[in-house]
């Protein structure tokens, strides 16, 4: 096993600060069909930091990687599967090597809330599905059986047409409807994202792939302000207020990922590993990580080993 993996990119490199919030992305609707359904690679159009006020059903299906979801920062692997709300950011950026692309890395299917409103008229037993789709205003993610068989159903419905592809569709929301508190877990904290303002977006972006890039070694504040054209002052809550958590949780978060990363892929001893994400105390990363897993780093390994 390489004792160190390839660097991480991120689909955003090199963009430029053009918007202040995440960008709304403008989801078209396809002709004869009630939701959206759509494969789509890494990198690609769709890979970055935004939202949308359509519910979105997110599987990966190839790679491994960092999942941002509103204020939420953590690892996926194939399989991950996550009810995003209306208008929560979000992101999956995959581990890669440059130049490497994943075909396929998402499935995705996306519905307006007008759509759930004007079928729970007509249909009022759609009523109880409501409560899932409000629980994902934190983004939910789906682990177990419900996440397994969920991918099936989701998989049909790209797969399907007519009342056939409404019977996966429907199937696949009592899914997540009755997933148990086992199998359905919220991600993010409860905050509204800033959705007004310019910039914001590729403010976001563009940390994010700075913090990647020095994930070993110092991070600055400063220096992200400077690389934005902000004062400190003003890019530590422009940040803030865009991502819903402040620049150093946001490090922090990200260093204590890439730790997963490599105590998930490489046998780096724990200390080794502690000094590759940033940190120069290993008791203070020791802290930090059980903190934010619940495991000490040494049993985090064990875990991820013992489910292979």
């Amino acid at each position: 096993m390489a004792d160190r993996p390839p660097p991480v990119r991120s689909a955003v490199e090199g963009r430029r600060l053009v918007d202040r919030r995440p960008p709304l992305e403008l989801v078209p609707t396809t002709p004869g069909l009630s939701a959206r359904w759509h494969v789509h690679d890494y990198p690609g159009p769709y890979c970055r930091w935004h939202y949308h006020p359509e519910h979105e059903i997110h599987l990966i299906r190839r790679s491994t990687g960092t999942a941002i979801v509103g204020d939420h920062v953590g690892r996926f692997v194939p399989g991950h599967l996550v009810l995003v709300g209306s208008n929560l950011p979000h992101h999956w950026i995959s581990d890669t090597e440059d130049g490497q692309d994943i075909v396929g890395r998402d499935v995705v299917l996306q519905l307006h809330p007008d759509w759930f409103d004007a079928c729970q008229r007509l249909l009022p037993e759609l009523g109880s599905v409501r409560g899932v789709f409000e629980r994902a205003a934190r983004g939910l993610e789906f682990t177990g059986g419900t996440a397994e068989q969920a991918a099936v159903e989701l998989l049909a419905v790209g797969r399907t047409t007519g009342t056939r592809r409404i019977g996966h569709l429907l199937e696949l929301l009592r899914l997540l409807e009755e997933a148990g508190e086992d199998e359905a877990h919220p991600l993010a904290s409860p905050w509204t994202p800033a959705l007004d303002g310019a910039r914001a977006s590729d403010l976001v972006d563009r940390t994010l792939t700075y913090i990647f890039s020095r994930v070993d070694g110092d991070v600055r504040l400063t220096d992200a302000a400077a690389m934005v054209g902000l004062s400190a002052s003003g890019f530590s809550r422009s940040f803030q207020r865009a991502s819903g958590q402040t620049f150093t949780d946001t490090v922090r978060k990200l260093r204590l990922t890439h730790a997963c990363r490599l105590l998930e892929q490489t046998d780096l001893p724990v200390a080794v590993v502690c000094q590759q994400v940033g940190y120069r105390n290993l008791s203070n990363f020791n802290r930090q990580f059980r903190a934010e897993h619940t495991l000490t780093p040494r049993d985090y390994r064990r875990s991820t080993r013992q489910a292979r």
